[in-house]
């Protein structure tokens, strides 16, 4: 039996490749549509060019103009650790 971690974590994989497909890498459309889709309760909808462009090369260290599973987990940290922060906030009012 998994735990409630495990599950999310596994989750995690899952959606990456719903979006990333057999290649398992995201293009930058795959990657506004994941956020836009799965994450808009906690990241604002990409609507604009310059703000996609500007997180994609933030995640693409190695510059191939695609988002692999090890390139795409610091998002996930990144808006986890936020989340983290906005309900200690909540839980100290």
């Amino acid at each position: 039996m998994s735990s409630e971690l495990e599950k999310a974590m596994l989750t995690i994989v899952q959606i990456f490749h719903k979006y990333s497909g057999h290649k398992c890498k995201l293009k930058k459309a795959d990657l506004k549509d994941l956020i836009n889709n799965e994450m808009s309760q906690f990241v604002l909808k990409i609507r604009d060019k310059d703000t996609l462009d500007l997180l994609f090369s933030d995640l693409d260290q190695n510059g191939d103009r695609e988002i692999d599973f090890q390139e795409f987990i610091p998002l996930i940290a990144m808006v986890t650790s936020a989340c983290h922060g906005l309900f200690m906030t909540e839980q100290n009012h």
